[in-house]
């Protein structure tokens, strides 16, 4: 068949435009092990590969015009299969060399998405203009002939983002991706060239195929460092020792989520998560059942740690990943107690669904890290239905990361927090506000005043008056709310990620 015939031509367009886009979503997978999954992230890609497609369009247009011809369609597709699988040592390759440490945030994704992904994509890109110039043989047709390969071409990619997000990653993982793409390119590389008719075809169809089996030969050199690869996270089990205990670390894409110590359930490695002790100490005093929500689970470190400490307690936990609690079961010794529920889904659109109206003492959230915070997580409407689920007398508490001294992404979210409950505190372990810098807060708001005076003083059954958690004084926080831009959190206006990128380009200035 001939690649001009118009059965030919489109499935190659497809072929082209599905593998473009296959390429385009896994690329947030493999670069979020050390980059995260954000904004910035995702306009670093789109942008990358819009810009790929663009330059092959371009110089696929003067390639066709010189060498119209089924060898040249053929080679191009057998190159675009070696460039398609030289993202995996280029992947490494980036985060081996630490492209761009030391840049602003922005940048160094823009950096190291443009290594790694702009040369496949350009290379694909010049696949259209050829098919449609040896397509054209009446020229009283060329529109439809035009429209038809763009349209297949857009069927294509409709096609690969729905396969790729749906079925493949869970399906096969992103590296087995990358070297099927690769095996589909150079097959129908060596089809369209037919080196048994061209001798000049020959070489190159056999060094590809080489170089194809090469790397599956290597595939686990170059395997994700995950022990399980899911839709939303790249999980990581790490064992290490901390404060004396030998602990379990979660690790989801490029962050440690949770330390683990199978044997003490009881054990609390983060500081966070210790000032979330001490408080959820002084809350429960004496209730004779108190029920709590954790929104995001990680290693359910905390939920196995109230599980095992209030025997009134009943924990229901919302994560959206179900490959996450899948882990902690089998890795990290989660009991299977009636008391603890995990709800596998999206936690604003649990809350929409079960309307859990004035039903949890205490909410702890916990679904924010650093760079991939989930924006609609942290906005004025999710906060008003945080407060919904709360009894009258129930807490919230989240962990924020923040630099005190020059970022906006703690204030904001106070602000906001401030129009949904009538008290809003901030916790440390420690005066981290005195320091400055990046730390890790918690924020605590309830819509009836905390006694923090009785907090300082009362000595619990997990907790004693000496307090590792320190609460901003009252004049310290208004001095600190007045500074600086008054942004309120909306479903319409969530600059999140910008805001949460000033820390890291922060701590890129000071060498951290």
């Amino acid at each position: 068949m001939r690649v001009g015939h118009p059965i030919a031509a489109s499935l190659i367009v497809f072929v082209a435009s599905f593998c473009t886009l296959v390429i385009e979503l896994i690329a947030g997978r493999m670069l979020a092990p050390w980059l995260g999954v954000s904004l910035y992230t995702w306009t670093s890609i789109i942008g990358v590969c819009l810009a790929g497609i663009a330059a092959g369009n371009y110089a696929g247009g003067r390639i066709a015009d010189r060498y119209p011809s089924s060898l040249t369609l053929g080679v191009l597709f057998l190159v675009s299969g070696a460039l398609s699988l030289a993202i995996l040592p280029a992947t490494e390759l980036v985060i081996d060399t630490q492209l761009g440490r030391g840049w602003p945030l922005m940048l160094r994704i823009l950096a190291d998405t443009t290594v790694v992904f702009f040369l496949p994509t350009a290379l694909l890109g010049t696949i259209s203009p050829v098919v449609i110039k040896l397509s054209l043989e009446d020229f009283a047709r060329s529109g439809s002939t035009v429209g038809r390969i763009y349209a297949v071409s857009t069927v294509g990619a409709i096609a690969g983002t729905f396969a790729t997000g749906f079925f493949l990653i869970d399906l096969m993982g992103t590296r087995a991706i990358v070297w099927a793409v690769a095996a589909a390119l150079i097959a129908l590389g060596a089809l369209i060239a037919r080196p048994w008719q061209r001798r000049r075809a020959a070489p190159l169809v056999v060094l590809a195929l080489a170089l194809l089996g090469f790397v599956r030969y290597q595939m686990p050199a170059f395997a994700a460092p995950c022990l399980k690869e899911s839709n939303y996270y790249c999980i990581q089990i790490y064992e290490q020792t901390i404060d004396g205990f030998t602990v379990k670390s979660l690790a989801l894409d490029h962050l440690v989520h949770s330390y683990v110590a199978l044997d003490d359930p009881t054990f609390i490695g983060y500081g966070y998560e210790r000032v979330y002790q001490e408080l959820t100490d002084f809350h429960a005093r004496d209730r004779a059942r108190f029920r709590t929500l954790a929104i995001g689970a990680g290693g359910y470190t905390f939920p196995r740690y109230l599980i095992a400490a209030y025997p009134n307690a009943d924990v229901d936990v919302v994560e959206i990943d179900p490959a996450v609690t899948e882990v902690a079961r089998h890795h990290l010794d989660v009991p299977d107690d009636p008391r603890l529920a995990s709800f596998n889904r999206d936690a604003r659109l649990w809350l929409i669904e079960e309307q859990p109206e004035g039903r949890y003492d205490i909410v702890y959230g916990d679904a924010f890290n650093d760079v991939a915070i989930p924006y609609h997580l942290t906005t004025l409407e999710f906060d008003r239905m945080v407060r919904r689920a709360l009894k009258p007398d129930g807490v919230l508490m989240a962990n924020i990361i923040d630099d005190f001294d020059r970022g906006e992404f703690l204030r904001a979210s106070l602000n906001t927090l401030r129009q949904a409950f009538d008290h809003v505190y901030v916790v440390a372990l420690g005066p981290l506000w005195e320091q400055g810098g990046p730390g890790t807060y918690v924020v605590v708001a309830s819509a009836s005043p905390v006694d923090f005076d009785a907090f300082a003083r009362f000595d619990g059954p997990w907790t004693s008056a000496t307090k590792a958690s320190a609460v901003m004084p009252a004049d310290r926080l208004r001095e600190y709310m007045a500074r600086g831009r008054q942004i309120v959190l909306t479903d319409d206006h969530a600059p999140v990620d910008n805001l949460i990128a000033q820390v890291f380009d922060i701590r890129a200035s000071r060498g951290q």
